[in-house]
């Protein structure tokens, strides 16, 4: 998978006062972010991320 199967998102370098790396952000998955040392481990973590906030929306939306 590469970052053009991710849906629309944004990657940002962090700041040393925030713990330094890259955070993605998902815009249209409100808080759904996840950050990495590079941007590819950021892709990493957000690709896990967005399937864990999917797999939570699903599960609430069901009533489980």
């Amino acid at each position: 998978m590469t970052e053009n199967d991710l849906p629309r998102h944004v990657i940002r370098p962090l700041t040393e006062s925030d713990g330094s790396g890259y955070l993605i952000e998902f815009p249209e998955f409100p808080g759904c972010m996840a950050d990495g040392e590079t941007p590819e481990e950021a892709i990493t973590e957000g690709r896990d991320a967005l399937l864990s906030y999917k797999r939570s929306l699903k599960e609430l939306s069901s009533g489980s």
